[in-house]
């Protein structure tokens, strides 16, 4: 048995759970993982709380190493957490057993980075489909399998779906196999898309109409989408109705709606990624604020640096205060969290203020996203 079936296997049996009403489709409450390396323990996350409701989308932004992947693999179920929580429908992850587990994992699904590694290269596009089909007993027999495996090519775009289901995935491309990703993805009806960097790997002239198909599958199903991504270009395409949280070495730096976040970025580390957004207008490319970092290599996990984690490279760093206490995550009004000192004392949020917001400010601020502990589009 590997890593992953003891994370993820739970033998004892149960029932299904009712979901408690007002509860978001997913919580992640403060999440911690850590790794043991030959330099001591490092946090790959820390502290990270988020929440999704139902047919929306969060996307979590942040360069190589900030934990994004380490959270969308705590929200599959793939990895553990040191310490914290994963709720689904409100139910903490390890107090669901058996049948009720089994509800979690059909209701969120993975679509991974490489769409080259991520199929079984000596299965056909229809054994893919049709395994997880027959396996759950969503169809009875193969014919109905085949049929169904028709439907999910069509409904992402493979057509005429019949010259697909016979091939293998060594005679798709890039963005073929990420389509029939998706598409097995969607074969167990899932309430949830985790899509862990799922256009990255794409040729950019085929990017977009992969995105596409993604929003519209999320118009049509009422899909719900964890998307992770380095590149708020992607963000600003995908998520725009919906919330953005910004990552930096394991912790959440900022959260908010995405035109907010993206238009008027409040912390030093989302204003640099911001003006890295390449744009077709050259009056707008002039107008951007070119925020200048003080350093570009981001710390090593195994030896961060004291007090605000950001402090190395932030260009509006002060001693004494930066590299001394680390900034807790706040609300900062419109909805908006940001761990920042210089932010928050410019929006009158003193050390005394901090002190008193705690999880509450954490929750009234998601919750005003739309994206909160009770979804406030519902």
């Amino acid at each position: 048995m590997t890593a992953t079936d003891r994370a993820i296997r739970h033998d004892a049996p149960g029932a299904s759970l009712p979901a408690p009403a007002g509860e978001a489709l997913m919580a992640l409450d403060h999440l911690v993982r850590s790794f043991n390396t030959r330099r001591g323990p490092i946090k790959a996350v820390d502290d990270v709380s988020l929440s999704l409701g139902s047919g929306r989308v969060v996307c979590l932004v942040g360069e190589s190493g900030s934990g994004k992947t380490t959270v969308a693999r705590m929200a599959a179920g793939l990895l553990k957490p040191s310490s914290g929580e994963v709720r689904w429908e409100g139910h903490d992850l390890r107090s669901l057993h058996g049948s009720a587990f089994g509800e979690y994992r059909r209701g969120v699904q993975l679509v991974h980075q490489d769409p080259y590694a991520s199929l079984n290269p000596i299965h056909t596009i229809l054994d893919t489909l049709t395994s997880p089909l027959l396996h759950h007993k969503l169809v009875r027999g193969k014919r109905a399998a085949y049929d169904r495996a028709i439907e999910l090519l069509e409904l992402v775009d493979l057509r005429p779906a019949a010259n697909f289901v016979r091939k293998f995935p060594h005679q798709l491309s890039g963005g073929q196999r990420q389509r029939v990703a998706v598409a097995r993805a969607l074969a167990l009806q899932p309430r949830l898309i985790i899509a862990d960097e799922a256009v990255s790997m794409v040729d950019v002239s085929i990017r977009v109409s992969l995105l596409n198909t993604m929003l519209r599958l999320r118009q049509e199903l009422g899909v719900a989408f964890l998307f992770i991504t380095h590149d708020l270009a992607v963000v600003k395409y995908f998520a725009w109705d919906g919330d953005v949280g910004v990552m930096y070495v394991g912790k959440l730096v900022e959260y908010g709606r995405t035109p907010k976040v993206i238009g008027a970025p409040l912390h030093p580390y989302t204003r640099a990624l911001a003006a890295a957004i390449p744009e077709a207008d050259p009056d707008l490319t002039r107008a951007k604020d070119k925020l200048q970092l003080r350093a570009l290599d981001i710390p090593n996990l195994a030896d961060l640096p004291s007090g605000c984690v950001f402090h190395p490279r932030c260009p509006y760093a002060e001693p004494g205060l930066c590299d001394v206490a680390s900034p807790p995550l706040l609300d900062v009004g419109e909805g908006r969290l940001v761990a920042c000192h210089v932010v928050a004392r410019e929006r009158g949020l003193g050390a005394e203020s901090a002190s008193g917001l705690g999880d509450v400010t954490l929750a009234a601020g998601m919750q005003a996203t739309g994206a909160g502990l009770t979804d406030a589009s519902s």
